[in-house]
């Protein structure tokens, strides 16, 4: 089971952050649970709970929770909560690296479109991936 407040494993949800904030909570359980900081059969918290944790609307919680039911990564059982998804960990990495792989497609189109050559695209990659924590 996670801890009873899951608002430490998600980054600080802000409006000031890129994407909104169901997006930002949406990317934040999907990372917990990509890196099993979250297993499968974990319950969530309520969307009441996780909002009060969040400090975000009710409405907020509960769109993220269904997108992340639409991916398969978590489900709802009526009256007994919401749960991560048996492989949800699995299908939370492989949306992770596709949209990583999304990202460095339109970061080589835009270097590619300042005038980089392969070469330079690779190199100013390596440079950056090993600038990363």
């Amino acid at each position: 089971m996670p801890p009873k407040s899951i608002k430490f494993l998600l980054p600080p949800i802000s409006a000031a952050a890129p994407g909104t904030l169901y997006e930002q909570i949406v990317s934040g359980l999907k990372r917990a649970i990509g890196e099993r900081k979250i297993n499968a059969g974990d319950a969530l918290p309520s969307f009441r709970q996780l909002a009060e944790e969040m400090l975000v609307s009710v409405i907020t919680v509960k769109r993220a929770y269904e997108e992340l039911e639409r991916e398969g990564i978590i489900f709802r059982r009526q009256g007994l909560g919401t749960f991560v998804a048996e492989g949800g960990g699995d299908r939370s990495r492989e949306a992770k690296i596709e949209h990583a792989r999304t990202l460095l497609k339109d970061a080589a189109r835009e270097a590619t479109e300042a005038g980089l050559t392969p070469a330079e695209v690779r190199r100013l990659f390596r440079e950056t991936l090993n600038e990363s924590p």
